[in-house]
């Protein structure tokens, strides 16, 4: 490596770098700043303000740095006093376009350090004109704006939204959002890279100008969605005031979206619960910690006198930490003495897990989000990335706007439907035929992988034997897509390779969603897409650590590192220092159901709403109904909590604990405590121990920190056993598995072999939804998240972003809409077989006629009162995306 270096002298000093770095980059690695204003390391060069322009002998101009490549024995001066005098005059002229006033608005900028360096001040005034609409999050001044052109080259380069232009010519030159009046009137997913990237504040954030330049910065991971984003958040005064993207993140590359830039508020929300609360005669009363965690010990010990450890059980929480999440497994085995225990990776990716790891002895992502960059096609099913993982969404949007062919199988037409190569929008609860008959064609017109199938799989005979019924024309009827659109995208997919299939809760939260992530995995094997770089299949999992908690053995069947109980339980014996229960626990919803039956007395739920999230919610409260206790760790008075609760322990929020989290792509990243726990608030690793403490089973509990928690589960999963905190704190995120401490961790899985030595083909019959249309129930509802909000809004909706969207919508054909009677805003009412709730109508043709779409967000529309009990057949997971239902307009105006 040091040979392929280039050597050049700058200043007089030798310096080296790397073929292909410019100059302005070369200098900065070597300690030399260069000044600069429209230079950004996420950005391409722009060399518009001509202050990195520097010297190079034998070069009649000087070239601009940040645009120009070093070369061997090049000689290069940059602070001449000409050059300084330029800088100078440049900066001058600036200034001259800058307001002298409020000057707190350059605080910190880029702009004011380059006016104080040079010895210039701003003259210029404010242009009333100049000032763009209230937005929540973003203060766009336009005073202030130098036309560097960093918030157009970002919104264009990064983002991919194009919001911002330039407008006029010469002195008339202005920014604006594109042709709307304001950025609330425009596209603008206010990720909020202009004011990330903005050198002089005209386009600032409301945090900053309301606080002020935080005192300390802490760098930690996003606690929302399960990209894994890294943030640096700004803390003053002890409360957190704003947040950053980290630019090294591997993962996010410098950027955030509004969620991980904007929704940190929920943490000082004016409802957050603070302080332990005890029911009393119906009444929720303070306690103190030791008069709470009293109560739910004796009321865990009753349940279990009454019933046997059978009647208790955990709900772990995808939002907490990975040491989190081992000690609640740990706690419902040793403490509880049961294998009552889940998260809500069930509701959600549990099938992911199961047909990745039936089909390639894994049931986790093959692959990294660095391998969008190297994919030669992109394949997104029942995803809709750029608003519910928009980091992801964003670069795979960049990589189609660049040309890689794009195939979008979804029954709406998302963003990135609008890009595709292809867009099949298959009927829905029709994923698992149209999979089918695309490996058909691939088999039936041999353009599989031939060595790679004979090399490293089984089964391909009976499989391919079970595809002949599944022609073209077959599953075009069956799905509503036509059977040439079929053939085209099984041929594009097989031919444009390295091919790399995403796929979300629109393939897993169906009748059967295992067997229709088994059915990619099975595409990706006919094609050889799996174990090489920019290929293989791909869940976007939903919540900041759902797969760390499913990871960490929340679930009945598992143990750490999804480790199956009949061959994990003995090494986790003799770390635990005592047996395991043998009998086989409950599921999430097997959980719920046993309530009602009242096999379940008693159920202790961290950081999950089940009443909220869960199908069919009327039946879910008739279930919960039959607890005797209900205890509650959470941040905020749920709508299990307010309904069933008996205890409530109030939790540390993401900010204020320490550990890891573990994103979708199997990277294990720091969680760095940036606020002390609010109030009487304790983090949960606090709580279970204590708890344990109380029910006799103390000692195993007894951890130091976090990094003694995942030091432990370090000991049972090998996979894990290279990864440190210590290591994290130094080299950032690492990818299992990994393990050994020189280990590099692993971004392809798959590559030298398969856990079982060959992947596993298998026959996949398809059984229809019952959920089925008729006179009575004509239309298919669909349901899925919103960029601005997550889940049930319980950590959105406590932040400025309900201003950016208030109300969940029914998305709606507009010819339906029409024969309805309904306009945009106006009530609908929808009722399933199974219940019914009330939204307002957004006409669009996103959605094809006969299939509307439901966010589910705000607790007042309760969209679950609607879905059904339908559930896959392997892991339990609802079948969200499949209820039929009728609609009719209401004149009642009271909706959400």
């Amino acid at each position: 490596m040091i040979g392929t270096l280039i050597r050049l002298r700058v200043n007089g000093r030798d310096v080296a770098a790397r073929p292909g770095t410019m100059l302005l980059q070369a200098c900065r690695e070597n300690g030399i700043d260069i000044p600069t204003l429209c230079s950004d390391p996420r950005l391409k060069p722009a060399s518009s303000c001509r202050l990195c322009e520097v010297e190079v002998a034998g070069r009649e101009r000087s070239p601009c740095a940040c645009a120009t490549p070093v070369e061997e024995g090049m000689e290069v001066a940059t602070h001449t006093p000409a050059l300084e005098d330029f800088r100078r005059a440049m900066l001058t002229h600036l200034a001259e376009r800058i307001p002298g006033e409020d000057p707190a608005r350059l605080a910190g900028k880029p702009f004011r350090k380059l006016l104080d360096a040079y010895g210039v001040e701003p003259s210029g005034t404010r242009k009333p004109e100049a000032k763009q609409p209230e937005h929540p999050y973003l203060d766009v001044d336009l005073s202030w704006c130098v036309a560097c052109g960093r918030c157009v080259r970002i919104c264009d380069e990064v983002q991919g939204q194009n919001i911002w232009t330039f407008t006029g010519r010469g002195a008339d030159l202005a920014l604006a959002p594109g042709l709307s009046p304001g950025l609330r009137e425009s596209a603008c997913v206010s990720c909020g890279a202009c004011a990330d990237t903005c050198p002089t504040g005209a386009i600032e954030d409301v945090s900053r100008l309301a606080a002020g330049l935080p005192e300390r910065w802490v760098r930690t991971t996003c606690p929302y969605c399960g990209t894994g984003c890294e943030m640096e958040v700004g803390v003053k005064g002890g409360r957190i005031t704003e947040a950053r993207p980290v630019f090294a993140s591997p993962v996010s590359r410098g950027h955030l979206c509004v969620k991980g830039r904007y929704g940190w508020g929920f943490s000082d929300a004016p409802d957050r619960i603070t302080e332990p609360l005890i029911r009393r005669n119906g009444v929720w009363e303070p306690a103190t910690w030791d008069e709470a965690l009293a109560a739910a010990a004796s009321a865990l010990q009753q349940a279990r006198r009454a019933g046997g450890p059978s009647a208790v059980g955990v709900l772990a929480s995808s939002r907490s930490t990975n040491e989190e999440n081992y000690l609640t497994q740990k706690f419902a085995r040793l403490a509880l003495g049961t294998n009552n225990v889940d998260c809500c990776a069930r509701v959600c990716h549990a099938p992911s897990a199961a047909g990745l790891g039936q089909t390639f002895g894994t049931g986790a992502a093959t692959n990294s989000y660095a391998d969008i960059e190297r994919a030669g096609l992109l394949m997104v099913v029942g995803a809709n990335p750029t608003e519910n993982h928009p980091i992801v969404g964003a670069r795979i949007r960049q990589r189609a706007r660049a040309g890689v062919p794009l195939i979008v199988i979804d029954p709406r037409r998302t963003e990135l439907a609008d890009l595709a190569t292809i867009h099949l929008a298959p009927r829905p609860g029709t994923n698992l035929p149209l999979l089918q008959a695309m490996a058909s064609l691939i088999l039936g017109e041999g353009l599989t992988d031939p060595a790679f199938l004979a090399a490293r799989t089984e089964g391909l005979e009976a499989y391919a034997a079970s595809l002949r019924e599944w022609t073209p024309e077959r599953v075009g009827a069956l799905c509503g897509i036509e059977p040439e659109a079929i053939r085209r995208a099984a041929r594009l997919y097989a031919t444009t390779g390295p091919a790399m299939i995403f796929h979300g809760l629109g393939v897993t939260e169906q009748r059967q969603g295992t067997d229709g992530v088994a059915a990619l995995a099975h595409l990706a094997l006919l094609t050889g897409n799996v174990g090489i770089p920019g290929a293989g299949v791909n869940p976007l999992r939903g919540q900041n650590n759902v797969q760390g908690s499913a990871q960490m053995g929340c679930e009945p069947s598992r143990l750490t590192g999804y480790q199956k109980l009949a061959q994990s339980r003995e090494i986790h014996a003799q770390v635990w220092g005592a047996e395991l229960p043998e009998e086989p626990g409950l599921n999430a919803l097997e959980m719920i159901d046993a309530a009602g039956e009242g096999r379940l007395k008693a159920l202790l739920v961290i950081g999950y709403d089940p009443l909220l999230s869960h199908p069919g919610a009327r039946e879910t409260a008739e279930n919960l109904n039959g607890l005797e206790a209900l205890i509650v760790v959470d941040l905020f008075l749920t709508e299990t909590a307010k309904a069933f609760g008996t205890v409530f322990l109030p939790a540390a929020s993401p900010f204020e604990k320490e550990g890891t989290y573990m994103n979708g792509e199997r990277r294990v990243q720091r969680v760095r405590q940036v606020v002390p726990p609010k109030g009487g608030s304790r983090t949960d690793m606090a709580i279970l121990a204590a708890l344990a403490e109380r029910l006799g089973a103390g000692q195993p509990f007894r951890h130091p920190d976090a990094a003694a928690v995942w030091d432990e589960a370090r000991q049972v999963w090998p996979a894990i056993a290279g990864i440190s905190h210590g290591r994290l704190d130094q080299e950032g995120g690492l990818q299992w598995p990994c393990p050994a401490e020189d280990h590099p961790g692993t971004p392809v899985l798959h590559a030298g072999g398969f856990p079982g030595g060959r992947a596993a083909f298998r026959p996949l019959g398809w059984t229809p939804s019952l959920e089925v249309t008729n006179g009575e129930f004509p239309f298919l509802l669909n349901t899925g998240r919103s960029l601005f909000h997550f889940n049930a809004a319980t950590m959105t909706g406590r932040t400025r972003n309900r201003e950016l969207r208030a109300d969940d919508e029914l998305e709606l054909h507009p010819d339906d809409a029409a024969e309805l009677g309904l306009s945009a805003g106006d009530p609908v009412h929808v009722q399933s077989r199974h219940g019914a709730f009330t939204l307002r109508t957004r006409p669009t043709d996103r959605v094809r006629r006969g299939e509307p779409f439901a966010t589910f967000h705000a607790v007042a529309a309760y969209v679950n009162l609607a879905t059904g009990p339908g559930r896959d057949t392997v892991t339990g997971t609802p079948e969200y995306k499949v209820t039929a239902v009728n609609l009719r307009a209401t004149g009642d105006a009271k909706v959400m």
